[in-house]
């Protein structure tokens, strides 16, 4: 099934609360900066909307970033009491990480790869091992070193050749997300002319070692279009363009499969998805159309021997079956079942091996790991016993091994990595994230999978996480968090940062709301187009839960989200403002139809299939009636903190911007409103290790303080 590109995830920002600050006079000598109102009319289907911010939408405009720098000077005056508290999270948090950290080393073609961390650095340090892991090491790339100078720092997809010389790999400085593909020699250490700009930094090597395969971006949107081919040593400019997705619906992307047998192009809208095949040992030969796209029709491909399988929703397979179709045959007409359709059961993915196949799959909720073998004399399950969990195929990059590396976690157990020998049923932990400090102990901690009740009966699950000894009084601090969108299930997870709240009495509680995934496809369907308001309303529901049942109570409850989560905070700040104390709202979609209607935005077209296209009526009052910057009213607010990146390529930074200025305007409390933007980075935040902590513990220090927490 098609990974969720659009809108990735900030889970480490919190929250805030209706206390004021306990400087009272600070707070009434200074004051928040007022935007200036310059009308700007909107008008689609009939209807008018005036948009008093509209101008904060220009980066260049040196009023708009003075705007943003007096409102990040408001924030950091009043919350200057904050800042010892702010020093003394990040430092707590920071002990409980292994600096000297290193992953489980895996086995690709010859080589153990290893990725580590060093003491005192903020990047990793990528290297590998020939054969042994006790050969000498070779570093492929130390991103401490390539970091300085850059105020932002990312290396994503490296891809080493089939013969094991070369390298190549994305980067950006920016944080816009358009990465430049560079190439090395791993034996001399040079770095190859061949450099390609405003791509998405994925690469794929054919056979030759010599041909790269890579997808290019629209400058203007940053959509995924173009995969184009290069052959080392030859001026990029000249390069041929192999496929072009004209649909801007659509995103392009290219990878290689398990087998090594296949390059494939793919195209993939919300709904939709097709793909396109090339052997690789032919780089100079045309990719063959497997089958033609079908809108509604969602499938991924994989190779084995002479079939390709399929996951797929075919025939009405909400919840996905697995299929397979003859190399040489690949149109519809020849897929045949291979795993049929469940209704209870949702199949994720599959990860196939010389003599087994793996599914995933989740069952209410839960996930499942599925083991069968090719000549069918044995099918199982992974036993998983713990009452709210998460677990998931790992790398597993090698094709003839009996050995299934996984990850398990839950909100009480850190992370670890198992292998297992899916032949003898033994399993060896090879890896558990530490947790240094001392003072941590899973035992003194509980988890607990709730059921809500949802307003049109629906049951909402929710898994929460606290210390053991709270008591149902209704004076718990509860931090609330979901996503709800995209399909994209939030897992419950371990989180050493989290501890930080967990042991000064608050409880953690995500809320599986409608518009993920977790409880099957119906679940997401039934939030999304004309059904997204019941991912705000199963959000609401989920907190009127927790409070009826004495975990918490409105002066104690914290909302929190980010991205399309942040959406489901400006909703929820607007329908249901007295439920929360706080609310802190990361990188937030809030202003909902004025993006839609604008397709030069990043994103926008692809999104249609998602939120549906307000250029219809129907769609476009329907979104208004949600949108969180369109339904600011004049009414108390709680607290409120927002977060955002001035370079952020997912979610505009005016966005939030603007919805703070609008916010300011109408709220007639004297609650706090903090606009906090990163003024050099993007959609994910800082890109340093620890430069992330010290936002998290900006944030913890905000709601702690606001809860009356001060150590």
């Amino acid at each position: 099934m098609k990974q969720i590109l659009l809108f990735s995830l900030v889970i480490f920002t919190f929250a805030s609360a209706c206390k004021q600050p306990k400087d009272n006079t600070l707070k009434n000598t200074i004051q928040p900066p007022i935007a200036q109102k310059i009308p700007e009319n909107l008008e689609k289907h009939g209807d008018l909307r005036i948009d008093n911010y509209y101008w904060l939408k220009d980066r260049e405009n040196e009023e708009v970033i003075d705007y943003l720098e007096r409102e990040n000077d408001y924030y950091e005056k009043m919350t200057a009491h904050t800042k010892e508290l702010q020093s003394n999270l990040f430092d707590e948090m920071k002990a409980r990480i292994k600096e000297d950290d290193s992953s489980v080393p895996y086995k690709y073609n010859g080589y153990w790869y290893i990725t580590r961390f060093e003491k005192g650095k903020d990047y990793p340090i990528y290297s590998r091992k020939k054969e042994t892991l006790d050969a000498q090491e070779e570093i492929i790339f130390d991103c401490n070193k390539m970091a300085e100078g850059h105020s932002y720092f990312k290396l994503t997809a490296l891809s080493v050749s089939p013969n094991n010389e070369l390298v190549s790999y994305g980067v950006d400085t920016v944080s816009r997300r358009q990465y430049t593909i560079h190439v090395k020699n791993l034996s001399t250490g040079e770095i190859l002319k061949d450099k390609v700009a405003n791509t998405t930094g994925s690469s794929v090597w054919a056979n030759d070692s010599q041909t790269l395969f890579y997808t290019k971006k629209d400058p203007e949107t940053l959509r995924s279009y173009q995969i184009l081919k290069h052959v080392l040593g030859k001026p990029t400019e000249d390069d041929n363009l192999v496929f072009q997705e004209d649909d801007d619906t659509f995103n392009a992307y290219v990878y290689k499969t398990k087998s090594k047998d296949y390059i494939i192009i793919g195209s993939s809208a919300t709904l939709t998805d097709e793909f396109r095949i090339l052997d690789a040992n032919t780089p100079d030969g045309q990719f063959k159309l497997f089958a033609p796209r079908e809108r509604g029709l969602e499938y991924s491909i994989s190779h084995f021997k002479d079939n390709f399988y399929i996951v797929t929703n075919k025939d009405k397979a909400e919840n996905f079956k697995l299929m397979k179709t003859p190399i040489g045959k690949t149109a519809q007409e020849n897929w045949v079942d291979v795993l049929p359709h469940r209704e209870d059961v949702l199949l994720e993915d599959i990860d196939i091996f010389k003599d087994y196949l793996v599914v995933s799959e989740r069952k209410l909720g839960l996930s499942q790991i599925r083991v069968m073998r090719w000549d069918e004399t044995e099918d199982y399950y992974l036993p998983f016993d713990n009452e709210t969990y998460a677990a998931g195929a790992s790398t597993n990059p090698d094709f003839d091994t009996e050995i299934l590396r996984y990850g398990y976690t839950s909100l009480t157990t850190p992370s670890s990595v198992v292998d297992f020998n899916m032949r003898t049923k033994e399993k060896e932990v090879k890896k558990e994230q530490a947790v240094l400090g001392g003072k941590f102990a899973k035992e003194n901690y509980m988890s607990e999978r709730l059921w809500a009740v949802a307003r049109d009966g629906k049951e909402i699950p929710i898994s929460i996480v606290y210390k053991k000894g709270i008591k149902r009084d209704g004076k718990n601090p509860i931090l609330q968090y979901a996503y709800g969108s995209y399909g994209y299930t939030i897992d419950p997870t371990f989180s050493t940062t989290r501890l930080s709240l967990l042991d000064r009495g608050f409880i953690f509680a995500i809320v599986h709301i409608r518009g993920g995934q977790y409880l099957g496809r119906q679940w997401y369907e039934d939030g999304k187009y004309f059904n997204k308001i019941n991912t705000f309303t199963d959000f609401i529901d989920a907190s009127s839960y927790l409070i009826d049942q004495k975990y918490t109570s409105p002066d104690h409850l914290y909302a929190m989200g980010g991205s399309a989560g942040g959406l489901l905070m400006g909703a929820v700040a607007n329908m249901a403002p007295e439920k929360y104390n706080g609310i802190v709202a990361a990188v937030p979609f809030v202003d909902v139809v004025t993006t839609m209607l604008d397709d030069s935005i990043p994103l926008t077209t692809g999104e249609y299939d998602e939120w549906g296209n307000p250029n219809e009526k129907d769609y476009y009052e329907y979104m208004k009636s949600y949108s969180p910057y369109d339904q600011v009213k004049s009414q108390e607010y709680p607290n409120m903190l927002v977060t955002t990146g001035l370079h952020d390529s997912q979610v505009q930074y005016w966005e939030p911007a603007k919805w703070v200025a609008k916010l300011r305007d109408l709220k007639t409390d004297a609650n706090v409103l903090y606009l906090d933007t990163n003024m050099e980075a993007g959609h994910g935040g800082a890109s340093g290790r620890f430069e992330a902590l010290k936002e998290i513990a900006k944030d913890y220090a905000f709601i702690l303080d606001l809860e009356g927490i001060t150590e």
